[in-house]
């Protein structure tokens, strides 16, 4: 079965950082694809970093990037999220998700989601 859980939620004060994690079990493929989203109450979940394994492409909004780091540990399977110097407006769910692929086919899978609350 495989399972995502992401842990690094929490307050923090404007201008702060916090590393969210994402470990991925029960694949033994690496990771194709690796992407943080969130979602703010109210709103859409919004695509924040991706990072493609095969060749380090990565991809973010406009909103975060140079704030914002996406970084993997293949061999494990895991992978981060550096957020820095934080704003109020980055307060959501983020949400981690993994792609796998195999040949012509792929899965996806999410995790649970953790708080991130940014607020003096």
């Amino acid at each position: 079965q495989v399972k995502l859980v992401e842990s690094g939620g929490g307050l923090v004060q404007p201008g702060g950082s916090l590393r969210l994690s994402c470990v991925a079990s029960g694949f033994t493929l690496r990771v194709y694809r690796m992407t943080w989203y969130r979602q703010a109450p109210g709103e859409e979940r919004e695509l924040v970093a991706q990072l493609t394994s095969v060749d380090g492409n990565t991809n973010y909004a406009d909103s975060v990037k140079g704030r914002f780091t996406i970084s993997t540990d293949n061999t494990k399977n895991t992978w981060y999220l550096q957020m820095n110097s934080l704003k109020p407006e980055d307060t959501a769910v983020y949400y981690c998700n993994g792609q796998w692929r195999l040949f012509s086919r792929s899965w996806d899978y999410w995790g649970q989601g953790t708080q991130v609350t940014v607020s003096s």
